[in-house]
C-alpha cells in the first residue's frame, strides 16, 4: 500500500522527481540522459500503476490522491499530497490535472519478441512530433494494433507529451526500435509479415483493394514528406487511402487510425 505523506515545502528533497517538469525529457543525470516516464491526470497515473514501470512517487492535491485510493493498494511507492500552489512551484507550472506520477523506465521487448505474437504492427519513420506520436500509439491501442517498431527519426514515446496525448497507452502497447532502417525490415519479411507503405501516390493500391489476410506491417511516414524513398523501396507493396478530389493526405496519426481500423478489424 502506498504511503500517504502531507508535504507543505516546496523545497523538500522528497519532491526533487517533480521539479522542473518542462526540461524532464532530458535529464544528464539518468541512463542515456533520458527523463523518468511522467504520468499526468488520474487516468494516465491509473495506466501507469497498471503497467510495467516501476512507480517512484506520487504527487497531487487530496482529492486527486483521493480518487485513486482504489489503485494504490499494490503500489510499493510513496504518494504525496500537497497543495496546487506548492504543485505549482515544484513542477514550473499550473498542473490542472491535480496528480502526478513518476516512474523508471522498463526495458524494451526485443524485436522477435514483438513478431512471434503480433498479427498487425505499426513501424514508424521519422515521426518526431510528440502529439502525433502519442496520438499514434493511443489510436493504436484502440483499434487492436499489437505493437509500434520505431525506424530512424523517431521521438521517444515516453516523453512526457506523448504519454500524455497518448491517454497513457503508449504505457500499454509494445514497442522498440527496428535497426538498422531501413534494412530491418526484412526481419519483419522473414517472420511471415506483408509489409504496407501508407502514402498518398496515386500509383498506390486502395487500402480496402489489399488482399493480406495473414500479418500486416503497415509502414507511417513524418508528417509532410511522409516515408523515404528508402522505406517505400524496401515495402510489399505502397497503400493509399481514397479521399475527395482536392485533398491529398490527412494528418499522420489520422491516417494511421483509419488504416489500422481497416487492417487490424481483419484480425479480430
Amino acid at each position: 500500500m502506498a504511503e500517504i505523506l502531507h508535504l507543505t515545502d516546496p523545497a523538500d528533497p522528497r519532491l526533487d522527481d517533480f521539479r522542473g517538469l518542462t526540461t524532464a525529457d532530458r535529464r544528464p543525470d539518468r541512463p542515456g540522459g533520458k527523463g523518468f516516464v511522467i504520468a499526468e491526470g488520474t487516468v494516465v497515473v491509473r495506466r501507469l500503476l497498471a503497467s510495467a514501470y516501476p512507480v517512484r512517487a506520487l504527487l497531487g492535491v487530496e482529492r486527486r490522491i483521493g480518487e485513486l485510493a482504489d489503485d494504490l493498494g499494490d503500489v510499493d511507492a510513496p504518494a504525496y499530497v500537497t497543495s496546487a500552489q506548492t504543485m505549482a512551484d515544484v513542477v514550473g507550472f499550473h498542473l490542472n490535472r491535480g496528480v502526478l506520477a513518476v516512474a523508471d523506465r522498463a526495458p524494451r521487448p526485443a524485436v522477435d519478441e514483438l513478431l512471434a505474437t503480433a498479427r498487425t504492427l505499426a513501424v514508424l519513420e521519422g515521426v518526431g512530433d510528440h502529439e502525433n506520436l502519442g496520438a499514434l500509439f493511443r489510436n493504436a491501442a484502440a483499434l487492436g494494433v499489437d505493437g509500434v517498431l520505431l525506424g530512424d527519426g523517431c521521438s521517444d514515446p515516453l516523453y512526457r507529451r506523448s504519454v500524455r496525448v497518448s491517454m497513457g497507452n503508449v504505457l500499454r502497447v509494445p514497442f522498440t526500435r527496428l535497426e538498422p532502417w531501413p534494412s530491418g525490415l526484412d526481419r519483419l519479411r522473414a517472420s511471415g509479415f506483408r509489409v504496407a507503405a501508407l502514402t498518398p501516390r496515386a500509383d498506390a493500391v486502395d487500402l480496402r483493394e489489399l488482399s493480406a489476410p495473414g500479418r500486416v506491417a503497415l509502414l507511417l511516414g513524418a508528417e509532410g514528406p511522409g516515408l523515404s524513398d528508402g522505406a517505400l523501396a524496401a515495402a510489399d507493396t505502397a497503400v493509399r487511402i481514397p479521399m475527395t478530389p482536392g485533398v491529398d493526405s490527412l494528418n499522420v496519426a489520422t491516417a494511421g487510425a483509419v488504416a489500422f481500423y481497416e487492417l487490424a478489424g481483419r484480425s479480430r
